[in-house]
């Protein structure tokens, strides 16, 4: 089989790896395998070939990442939920030290834990939120 043709088939499964992943995970082997293609029509080593391949992919990888991954870097989207850290709200179900109470803030009941048991209708403190659940803490424990 013809080099260049290798070298044809090994950009395409590249390409086609990139698409299906999205996460600029091999475009720079691709750039580097498009190289090596083109090298191969003049060169007839195949060393010189992989080496040319393997050296340009690892300069693209290493001087374009950066800025294609900020190029490319989805905005998260923020939801304003983090506007209730450091808040008050109330125990609305006893929160025990392994199992999750209740809490509402904001006009909101969360599920919520703690780092130790919390009552019913006591006040407490907003500390963070993972997920779904909010940390919190007794009022006055800081």
């Amino acid at each position: 089989m013809e080099q260049w043709l290798v070298w044809l088939i090994i950009v395409i499964l590249l390409a086609l790896i990139e698409i299906a992943t999205i996460n600029l995970t091999t475009i720079w082997f691709v750039m580097s395998g498009i190289i090596a293609l083109i090298i191969s029509l003049f060169i007839d080593n195949y060393i010189i070939q992989f080496g040319a391949f393997v050296i340009f992919g690892v300069i693209l990888l290493i001087t374009t990442k950066p800025f294609l991954t900020k190029f490319f870097k989805k905005h998260k989207v923020k939801t304003n939920v983090d506007r209730i850290i450091d808040m008050t709200g109330i125990v609305t179900e006893d929160i025990g030290k392994n199992s999750d109470g209740e809490v509402k803030v904001d006009g909101k009941k969360w599920t919520a834990y703690a780092d130790k048991p919390i009552k019913k209708d006591e006040l407490v403190k907003i500390l963070e939120i993972k997920g779904v659940k909010i940390k919190v803490e007794k009022v006055g424990e800081e």
